[in-house]
């Protein structure tokens, strides 16, 4: 019986825990894979008792939540990948667009303090800024590169694009990894 309660009072910790990880995605953080880290820890720390008594995450959930988290991972490389090189942009360019990714992202969350919806402006100052942080990126490498001005707009246009459609597409398989714990908990 105080197992049980112990499922019923960490489950519900795990999808909040989880729920913040996936908002990190947002941030260009590898939020698929601490929901994947966190249902880890849980099923370790609750395994599966003898007389029967389940944890309601075990190895089957594990498993589609890895095959989520590795097609997530697959969809932003893609998207991005496509996004830059549909520009004909460089590696230095990409490597660029990658790092003032993340700068983008982290000023992001600061720029969009000020506005007064919780969560939603920082998360939304994060992914803007995200891609604008790319754009910028991608264009000083190709600049670096001794490319001109208007080829690397177009290199960076298409990092920015490639950016936003990859965080989203990495973003619906986190949704659907949170989606595989809470139905895991029922079935």
């Amino acid at each position: 019986m105080r197992r049980r309660a112990m499922v019923w009072i960490l489950g519900p910790l795990l999808l909040v825990i989880q729920f913040g990880c996936w908002i990190s995605v947002w941030f260009g953080l590898p939020g698929n894979w601490f929901i994947l880290l966190a249902a880890s820890l849980y099923a370790w720390l609750m395994p599966v008792s003898s007389d029967g008594d389940v944890t309601m995450l075990g190895w089957p959930a594990l498993a589609g939540l890895t095959f989520l988290a590795v097609l997530g991972e697959f969809g932003e490389f893609a998207a991005g990948a496509f996004g830059a090189r549909r520009a004909g942009g460089s590696k230095r360019g990409a490597a660029l667009a990658i790092l003032g990714s993340m700068v983008g992202g982290v000023a992001g969350i600061f720029v969009a303090v000020p506005i007064p919806i919780p969560l939603v402006a920082p998360l939304a100052g994060a992914f803007l800024f995200g891609g604008l942080g790319a754009m910028i990126g991608a264009m000083l490498g190709e600049i670096w590169k001794g490319r001109d001005f208007e080829a690397s707009v177009d290199v960076g246009k298409s990092a920015f694009w490639g950016r936003m459609m990859g965080t989203v597409v990495k973003a619906v398989f986190g949704m659907g990894m949170l989606l595989l714990t809470l139905l895991s908990f029922f079935y």
